[in-house]
């Protein structure tokens, strides 16, 4: 991955702000990926988060805790769907590990340290999403990368 995409995490704009709602963007090949969680993360805001907000209001009103709700449950969402509605599987970063890599691979000290957690059911997903939502939107967390292998092992490699 390039430097861009290893810098690349999810990230909001300022609590309580106009853009509130909005996830940042840099530039490169990680907007593709972060629009399509925007577009759940707008979603959840407008359409499933109870409040008595009005609808822009909805999305202004956004605090830090509730910005978080909003990503994770984005991050279910699409994972849930590429896996045909039955499955999610969500990829975090461990301990570095001590192995040499196999003959004919290179070691990038992130790829071996990525271990799988596999869910049969959505709201479990979704809960453990939300506990460890700090994997994907901290900085220097590899957020976006995480994400994109959760999807692969989500979707499958044979689909």
């Amino acid at each position: 991955f390039s430097r861009e995409w290893a810098a690349a995490h999810f990230s909001f704009h300022p609590p309580h702000s106009q853009l509130a709602y909005a996830l940042q963007a840099g530039k490169g090949g990680t907007r593709a990926i972060l629009a399509a969680v925007q577009a759940h993360v707008i979603s959840y805001l407008l359409f499933t988060r109870e409040t008595q907000c009005t609808h822009l209001e909805r999305l202004c009103r956004v605090g830090h805790w509730e910005q978080g709700q909003a990503l994770a449950t984005a991050l279910a969402e699409t994972l849930w769907a590429a896996g045909g509605g039955g499955r999610a599987v969500v990829c975090l970063i461990t301990a570095p590990i001590t192995t040499m890599p196999r003959e004919g691979y290179r070691a990038n000290s992130f790829t071996e340290r990525i271990r799988l957690f596999e869910f049969s059911e959505k709201a479990a997903a979704q809960g453990f999403i939300s506990d460890h939502i700090n994997c994907f939107k901290g900085k220097g967390s590899h957020g976006v990368i995480l994400f994109l292998y959760s999807l692969l092992f989500s979707r499958t490699l044979e689909r």
